[in-house]
């Protein structure tokens, strides 16, 4: 399985709730929901498309449990994201998570690098990574990620949990797929090709 990462962005790299204002108020978050205004048919196309990918789920706790919420409420098999998320295997990285109730799902407590990697030697679609952001940078890390999914939305939020560390790995990435929606939320994919690389202009002379 390749493991792909899709994420929600405001312009200013804020990834935290971007779904309502309770959705995750670490840190004294207060500025959750920013999302919604822009979410729009080529958004939801897009999500459709990702989902429909999937072999199985890779989450963090604290996004596991949003998502346990609300996903087992919708009940309709054919929903593009509740079909998937209610049916597929899904894997909890967490520290403090021993037991998860939305089924079929695994909690994964030690050594989460060498157990996705044995997840990735499966056979099978997509290993996805929705959200989850200390688990993603960890990921990252870890040189873990296959593809990123990144929609960029037009709005500046100004604080919050950003998905790039300031201390991330340096890592050159080529642009694989584009597409922006009618609201103006852009879908950047990309998927890695190494080390950063760097370099200089050379001044005349």
């Amino acid at each position: 399985m390749e493991l792909t990462l899709t994420t929600l962005l405001s312009v200013d790299g804020v990834m935290q709730a971007p779904g309502a204002p309770t959705e995750d108020t670490t840190g004294g978050f207060a500025r959750g929901g920013w999302m919604v205004p822009y979410a729009d048919e080529g958004m939801n196309t897009f999500m459709g498309e990702v989902y429909d990918r999937a072999e199985a789920f890779l989450l963090g706790r604290r996004t596991y449990e949003i998502f346990a919420s609300y996903w087992p409420t919708v009940t309709d098999a054919d929903h593009p994201i509740a079909g998937r998320l209610n049916a597929l295997h899904k894997y909890v990285a967490s520290r403090s998570l021993t037991t998860a109730e939305w089924e079929p799902v695994t909690v994964i407590v030690d050594e989460v690098a060498d157990a996705v990697a044995a997840l990735k030697e499966r056979p099978g679609r997509e290993l996805q990574v929705h959200g989850s952001g200390e688990l993603a940078r960890y990921l990252m890390s870890h040189d873990l990620v296959d593809e990123y999914r990144l929609l960029t939305l037009p709005v500046v939020v100004g604080d919050g949990a950003r998905l790039f560390d300031v201390l991330g790995l340096p890592t050159g990435l080529e642009l694989v797929h584009h597409r922006t929606t009618d609201t103006g939320i852009v879908i950047n994919v990309y998927r890695p090709t190494g080390r950063a690389v760097y370099g200089s202009f050379d001044l005349p002379d």
